[in-house]
């Protein structure tokens, strides 16, 4: 079965405080987004699929030329929301059966053995979530205060968040375009689907502050 990774860029840096987006910041001499794709392609047989707001691509083009990236990806143009540049990037792929990678195009320290993992699960039961466990205790809002929450009740949601292709470009396609979808698990769970946990990585971070840039780079020295 093909296997496909969706790498999601659509940043604008506004958290980062930068003046380019922050996909397209310097880590290690590299831009963040260059990392990213080169960890998929650790994996020799996967498809690689770059979804890019549309102006951002020539950039793009320039940066590959600057830094003499050739890896072999291709381009999809994404949409106004995260929603539809991942549809867009779905609706790009031909296979009539194959595994998808939807990932986070500055999440740059995923992990093969996690990569491996999520495609195994997700052809094993059909779609596999990156998760992994809270640190520290944390308290839920109510109309009366603050009350405490058990944390082992509760996991953070990473990517890459892998599925049969088929099945997710049919939850794409049938679910409403909502702001209640806050990742692609979500998607594919409204139509009805179970969603199976993958044990993700505290390093596996995604880049939005200068702080996570600094966190990157020290974990990439080590």
């Amino acid at each position: 079965m093909n296997k496909y990774a969706l790498v999601v860029a659509g940043g604008r840096g506004s958290r980062m405080g930068a003046e380019i987006p922050k996909q397209f910041l310097l880590l290690k001499g590299l831009p963040v987004l260059m990392h990213t794709l080169k960890a998929f392609r650790s994996i020799d047989d996967i498809h690689l699929i770059l979804v890019l707001p549309e102006d951002q691509i020539m950039y793009w083009n320039q940066l590959c030329t600057k830094h003499d990236f050739s890896l072999p990806h291709q381009i999809v143009a994404g949409g106004e929301t995260r929603f539809q540049s991942v549809k867009n990037g779905l609706q790009s792929i031909s296979d009539s059966e194959a595994l998808v990678a939807i990932h986070d195009g500055v999440r740059p320290l995923v992990s093969i053995d996690i990569i491996k993992e999520s495609y195994k699960l997700a052809q094993q039961v059909g779609n596999a979530l990156t998760i992994i466990p809270l640190k520290d205790s944390i308290r839920m809002q109510t109309d009366k205060g603050s009350v405490s929450v058990n944390r082992s009740d509760y996991f953070l949601v990473q990517t890459p968040q892998t599925f049969r292709l088929s099945e997710i470009k049919t939850a794409y396609e049938n679910a409403p375009e909502l702001n209640t979808f806050t990742d692609d698990a979500s998607v594919i769970e409204a139509i009805g689907a179970e969603i199976h946990l993958v044990q993700g990585d505290y390093k596996n971070i995604k880049i939005t502050t200068p702080e996570d840039l600094l966190f990157a780079e020290a974990l990439l020295k080590n």
